[in-house]
């Protein structure tokens, strides 16, 4: 793929993220999400705005033009379109990281962390909204127990009390009996592993 990077966790997220996204029927851009307060136009934007924002802290280049945590619910362009456009600009910026920098400019508190942590967590914010869009849609999850693996060391890192009270990620939910590791991860960013739309 054009934008792979020497980040195989973010690969993995960016083609999640790009999956769900293809995988959207026409007439599913309204329905609700796990993010309780948006539809699947919202959580796009989000995802996007928040891939934006990495790159952004990286490179000094532009960040997103509207608030990731305020989606408008309207698209400037197709929804391909968007999330394309984010994840080559987080692909772009990540490939100039060296794989042992120990501090690189984030856009979550602290504001700097070492790559790998850094990078997990823009997979983790990639992976986990891309789960978000495909189970509102009707599409299987596409969060592998590898993956989510791979991607707990980050979000144990990086969600902290502060970063869920701004609304990133929900309160952690109770670990039940017969959790896999894709159940954990989810849990842990307060998301119920079993929610559907109906």
């Amino acid at each position: 793929m054009s934008d792979a990077t020497q980040w195989t966790v973010l690969n993995e997220a960016h083609e999640i993220l790009r999956a769900a996204v293809r995988g959207v029927p026409a007439d599913a851009w309204t329905k609700p999400t796990p993010c309780a307060d948006w539809n699947v136009t919202q959580v796009l934007q989000h995802a996007a705005g928040d891939q934006l924002g990495y790159a952004s802290f990286i490179t000094g280049g532009p960040g997103p033009e509207d608030n990731p945590f305020a989606p408008s619910g309207t698209l400037a362009d197709s929804p391909e379109a968007v999330v394309e456009s984010a994840i080559q600009a987080s692909a772009a910026a990540w490939s100039t990281v060296a794989e042992d920098a120990a501090e690189v400019p984030v856009p979550i508190p602290p504001n700097t962390m070492s790559a790998e942590i850094g990078v997990g967590a823009c997979a983790l914010d990639a992976a986990v909204h891309g789960w978000d869009i495909a189970v509102a849609t009707g599409q299987p999850s596409p969060l592998t127990p590898e993956l989510a693996r791979a991607l707990m060391p980050a979000a144990q890192a990086t969600i902290t009390e502060p970063i869920r009270q701004y609304g990133m990620y929900a309160a952690p939910q109770e670990a039940q009996a017969g959790d896999d590791d894709v159940a954990a991860l989810l849990r842990f960013t307060g998301r119920n592993p079993g929610w559907t739309a109906s």
